[in-house]
């Protein structure tokens, strides 16, 4: 079984927040980026979690092979710590500074996966924690013509048989099917593990496979944007906060009070 896990590298989101709230987030000269150079970089929380349902489904007893692939000009470092978790291959396809939307990536990605022998299983994060558009999964599934099942909590495998638990509004919900399927994988998995410090050594020998979007036989016009980002504003963020000094039912009074005047209740 082979199993290919789609993961990006982002902004850290605690480090960009901080920033917002300390009014010292910039956008750069262009308008359209964030000027955080020192924020670091680590992998999108929902495609760690993508990672570790790859894991325990490997923990279950499949035997299956993990592959992580990734998008970007310099991805080593969070590909490495995609090995220490426990892939059994790291992909980085270089876009050569060319600007993919959400459709680019998606044609990029089934480019990968199908000229690699395909995949029994595509595991993808909700959501990327940047732009919280959430549009690649399923435009990969469209152009895998495979099916795809959104926001799991918990995927498990039986041959060629998936179960899938489902976040709802109105709780959970189980699917099954047969793979080839897509999954998106939402926070509710729960925490993902930590890799050793012996996993992380090893992972550091591992070298990725490396492509770019003509070798996986995409040209320029392949990829050329239909969504194009023109602008980004910051919005105006004020932390306002009041203490409510008393016992446990005055508080609470209080707190009625201010809620009626406020029209919340």
């Amino acid at each position: 079984m082979r199993i290919v896990v789609c993961v990006k590298e982002v902004l850290d989101p605690s480090a960009v927040n901080n920033l917002a709230l300390a009014g010292k987030l910039k956008i750069g000269g262009d308008g359209r980026t964030l000027d955080v150079t020192a924020v670091p970089r680590l992998i999108n929380g929902y495609d760690e979690q993508g990672m570790e349902v790859a894991l325990r489904i490997r923990d279950a007893g499949v035997t299956c092979t993990i592959v992580a692939v990734s998008i970007g000009p310099d991805q080593k470092a969070m590909l490495r710590q995609c090995a220490a978790l426990g892939a059994d291959e790291i992909v980085g396809i270089d876009p050569a500074g060319q600007e993919l939307d959400g459709a680019a990536v998606a044609k990029v990605l089934a480019a990968y996966v199908k000229s690699s022998g395909g995949a029994d299983l595509v595991l993808c994060g909700r959501q990327a924690s940047d732009d919280d558009q959430g549009v690649v999964p399923v435009l990969l599934a469209e152009k895998l013509s495979i099916p795809a099942v959104l926001f799991a909590r918990a995927v498990e495998v039986s041959g060629q048989a998936l179960s899938v638990t489902r976040v709802t509004a109105d709780g959970d919900e189980i699917v099954q099917g047969a793979m080839p399927a897509l999954v998106t994988i939402s926070n509710e998995v729960g925490v993902p593990r930590f890799p050793t410090a012996k996993a992380r050594m090893a992972a550091r020998k591992m070298a990725a496979a490396e492509f770019t979007p003509v070798v996986l036989g995409l040209s320029a016009g392949d990829l050329t944007p239909s969504v194009e980002l023109v602008r980004q504003q910051l919005p105006v963020v004020n932390g306002n906060c009041q203490f409510l000094q008393g016992s446990a039912a005055e508080t609470a009074r209080q707190l009625i009070d201010r809620l009626r005047a406020d029209g919340v209740v």
